[in-house]
């Protein structure tokens, strides 16, 4: 679409950030169908997945499995194994993905991180950068962890808008949050939702899913569903926004 009096183009693109918590919900049940089930009824163009477990020796494992029955492609980045399997975050887009890369956000012997980067054309030769995160659970690793995370975002060779979303894994306002809503423009929960937390899913009492952007990025609508799927399917609560993504002529 075009501004006619800016002479800017948008296009309109629906995100979601999601910790599946390895498609284990809140009954202790694994259905990856679950999850897509709740991911059909959000109905987002880009989708930002945590807690993945990948192909194995048992099976081509949870992502391929939900990104068929969405009819989405899809890109991971494993940052370790789990019983054989890969384990670690997925890219689900309904935009093709022209690029896909990483990032490590390791810290000492803490558990692997790494931040997951994928290029998506939105047509006309205009990209969109999306940084799928899943930080730490310590404090001292995340305080490495977020001006690492933002020194990769700022890479001068990568132009163009930026959404940097997941699960950061921080329920105060911490250095990593202070450091991110610095360098970022952040989607203020507060100013689009009354009920805010995230996690666990069934009772969430803290909030650790975020989204951060950079560039011609306008904020037009947050949601936190809340069905009972989406409360049961996992220990987390899917985190969506629609947004305006602004490109030059």
């Amino acid at each position: 679409m075009t501004d006619v009096k800016s002479g800017k183009h948008h296009v309109d693109v629906r995100v979601a950030t999601y910790n599946i918590h390895r498609c284990r919900g809140m009954d202790r049940r694994v259905m990856p169908s679950r999850i897509a089930d709740v991911l059909r009824e959000i109905d987002a163009d880009v989708v930002a997945l945590q807690e993945v477990v990948g192909a194995g020796p048992e099976g081509a494992g949870q992502a391929e499995e939900i990104g068929a029955a969405l009819g989405m492609g899809w890109v991971m980045t494993s940052v370790r194994h789990l019983r054989k399997h890969l384990f670690g975050n997925v890219l689900l887009s309904r935009f093709p993905i022209v690029q896909h890369c990483h990032y490590d956000l390791s810290w000492r012997t803490c558990e692997p991180r790494a931040c997951q980067r994928a290029d998506l054309s939105l047509g006309r030769g205009r990209t969109l950068h999306v940084y799928n995160v899943h930080l730490g659970t310590a404090v001292l690793e995340r305080r490495y962890q977020a001006p690492r995370l933002a020194s990769f975002v700022h890479d001068r060779r990568v132009a163009g808008p930026k959404i940097i979303l997941g699960d950061f894994n921080e329920w105060m306002r911490g250095l990593a949050t202070r450091t991110l809503s610095s360098l970022f423009d952040s989607v203020d929960l507060r100013a689009h939702l009354r009920r805010r937390r995230t996690y666990p899913g069934i009772f969430p009492v803290l909030h650790l899913d975020h989204i951060y952007y950079e560039g011609e990025v306008d904020v037009r609508r947050v949601e936190l569903p809340r069905t009972r799927k989406a409360l049961m399917a996992s220990d987390h609560l899917p985190l969506v926004a629609n947004l305006r993504i602004g490109y030059a002529d």
